[in-house]
This record gives structure tokens, C-alpha cells and sequence, in this order.
């Protein structure tokens, strides 16, 4: 299942890692990124759901995602597991691999696979902007570049998300006799969202949906600060008023509002930079907070590689694929199936309705 093919000497780069039905196969390492089925063993970029599954021989991530994938599918979710550090070279079967990290969430990393004299590095999700909660991406040369295109549009433009918790806390301010509901993935934005709202200079408790609570303490855990976290669950309604709650994006629409006073709702995504997406699901107060690159985030890292390879996946890949090639690179799609926006493939940790 080759797709589109380039000509290439004895190391071509499809006869390292190639795209097959469980996702990136590395034959000649006996593993594949991301799988999206269980396989024997599986390298892991991160800890959201589409990438991180349960089932697999053998796992080998960072200990933050390890922990990421204990935490929602149990001690049992792979055969075994190995740690690796950011840096740290493995040998596996006839190739090296290195973990370097992404800037997505908490223990993402970037896989790069060396074979004999190729380089190939596989992104998983990354984002080139500022973010408390994680270690920055790291650019790393590569021969052939494998990258998200999530955001990849030029109309996909995020700015700084500085600004977008100025706006939530000026509607705070506005209006002390409601309640904010802030819909965030629980893995990565929230925390995001949390530690953006203090360096802003929020200092009053932030309350936590049900479903919020296991991941954002395990990252209070690994030394990142978040200030005071109330469980909302058992309070009263009319102390919630002129509160701010974190909440998986689903609960912000369902039964579970009424418990707030006259609740505004918003939602952190790069997808709130499309207004007919936020009023589709009847956003108050869109918050353009992504955890992926921009556009201009992917072009610049794109090119800041050095690799003359592209090969675009999950995501919007014509117009990536297109961008490459006007800049000289080969570049392809690589129509990988079964990953999307962790926003919508969320498996809560905990039972929303219990929240």
C-alpha cells in the first residue's frame, strides 16, 4: 500500500516507514507510530486518544505519556511498557530511534527513525507556540518530515492565546453575576487554559468538571503550577456565580449546564477561528486557543527542517502538499486513517453525568 511513490537508491524513505491499515509501519524496526489498531509493538507520539490506544504487545513513550494511557485505560493496557527520554537513543531491530519533543501536550515528542544514512522524522501533533504545561518543540533536521496538517489552511491563523484569555476574563469581568464554562480538551488545554488564566493574573479558584480532574492533578503532580482547583461537583449554584469551570466540550451543551447561573459558554479551539463552527454549537465566547500549529506554524517548521521530503497527514493535505511543492520539495499525502481533532475522539476518564 505504497500510495504515491518517489524514485529513491537502496534507502528509500517508504522502505523505512510505510503507511499500511494499523498506521506507520517501520519494518525494518518491527514497529509502528501511533498504530490505530493493536499490533505487536507500538511507538507512541502522545497521550490523546487517536493516537494513544490500548491493546498493544509492547509500548514504548515518554513516561508522561505512558502515564497518560495508564490513567485512562488501566495498569493492563499494553503487554509491556518502556520509558524513554527526550534525547535518548534506542536501537530497534536495523534502526535508531530518538524522541524529541513536540510542544503539543505534556510528554509529546516527535519520533525520528535513522536508517543506515536516512533521517525521517514523524511529528504526531505538534504547535510551534508558547505553552506553559510542556516542552517547546523542538526543529530537528531530517531527511523526509512527516507532518500534521490539522490547521493546514492559510485561513487558519491562531495569534497569540494571551490575548483570547484577556477576552474570557474581560466577559468575566463584565458580567460577575454568571457563570464561565470553558469547553477544553482534558489532556493539554485545560491545563493550558488554566496556567494561561494565571499568568494573566487570575488568582481566584478555577473549578473542574468530573472528567477534568485525574489529568490536570497528575500534571500538578509533575511540577506544573496551576494555582488553587475546586471540583465544581456539590457546589452550590448561586456560588458559582462570576466563577470560571473547565469542561469536556460535550458537557458545555448537555443537562448538566443547569447546575450553573446563567451560564456564558465558551470554547478553547483552533476551529473558533471559524465563527459558523462556533455558532453551529451555540459558542457565547469562542476562545481561539489551539494545540496544534497554525498554518504559518507549519510552513515555518516545514522549512525550518531542512527536509527536502514531505509527506502531509491527518488533516488539510492538499493545500500543505501544495505549499511544498511551490517551494521545491516533494511532498505527498499520506491518507492515514483514524485520527482527527482529540476534541471530538475524548473518552471521558470519568462519567460526565457523575460530574
Amino acid at each position: 500500500m505504497r500510495g504515491v511513490c518517489f524514485l529513491y537508491g537502496e534507502d528509500a524513505p517508504q522502505d523505512i516507514l510505510l503507511p499500511v491499515a494499523a498506521g506507520l509501519c517501520c519494518k525494518p524496526g518491527g514497529f509502528h507510530i501511533d498504530p490505530v489498531r493493536p499490533v505487536e509493538r507500538a511507538v507512541i507520539t502522545h497521550g490523546h486518544s487517536d493516537h494513544a490506544r490500548a491493546g498493544h504487545g509492547a509500548v514504548l513513550a515518554t513516561q508522561e505519556t505512558l502515564d497518560m494511557m495508564r490513567l485512562r485505560y488501566g495498569e493492563n493496557f499494553a503487554g509491556s511498557t518502556q520509558a524513554i527520554r527526550y534525547g535518548e537513543e534506542i536501537r530497534l531491530g536495523d534502526v535508531t530511534v530518538k524522541f524529541r519533543p513536540a510542544g503539543h501536550v505534556l510528554g509529546s515528542a516527535q519520533i525520528a527513525v535513522t536508517c543506515k544514512d536516512t533521517c525521517i522524522v514523524a511529528s504526531g501533533d505538534y504547535k510551534d507556540a508558547p505553552d506553559p504545561t510542556c516542552t517547546p518543540l523542538e526543529l530537528v533536521p531530517c531527511d523526509v518530515f512527516i507532518t500534521e496538517a490539522t490547521f493546514g489552511l492559510p485561513v487558519f491563523r491562531h495569534g497569540d492565546a494571551a490575548d483570547e484569555v484577556k477576552k474570557l476574563l474581560a466577559s468575566v469581568a463584565l458580567f460577575p453575576e454568571r457563570a464561565h464554562l470553558v469547553g477544553a480538551y482534558s489532556l493539554g488545554k485545560a491545563q493550558r487554559v488554566i496556567a494561561l488564566l494565571r499568568q494573566a493574573g487570575y488568582d481566584a479558584p478555577i473549578y473542574l468538571h468530573g472528567a477534568m480532574e485525574t489529568i490536570t492533578h497528575y500534571y500538578q503532580s509533575r511540577g506544573i503550577e496551576l494555582g488553587e482547583l475546586r471540583p465544581v461537583k456539590g457546589v452550590k449554584k448561586a456560588a458559582l456565580a462570576g466563577t470560571i469551570t473547565l469542561a469536556p466540550p460535550s458537557a458545555t451543551s448537555d443537562l448538566w449546564t443547569r447546575r450553573f447561573p446563567d451560564p456564558v459558554t465558551a470554547f478553547a479551539s483552533g476551529w473558533m477561528r471559524v465563527r459558523a463552527r462556533a455558532r453551529q454549537r451555540g459558542i457565547e465566547l469562542p476562545l481561539v486557543i489551539s494545540d496544534h500549529a497554525d498554518w504559518d506554524g507549519l510552513t515555518a517548521t516545514i522549512a525550518a527542517t531542512g527536509a527536502g521530503e514531505i509527506w502531509v497527514t491527518h488533516g488539510q493535505e492538499d493545500a500543505l502538499v501544495h505549499w511544498c511543492q511551490s517551494k521545491g520539495l516533494k511532498a505527498r499525502p499520506l491518507d492515514l486513517v483514524g485520527y482527527g481533532d482529540e476534541e471530538e475522539s475524548e473518552t471521558p476518564i470519568q462519567d460526565e453525568a457523575e460530574a
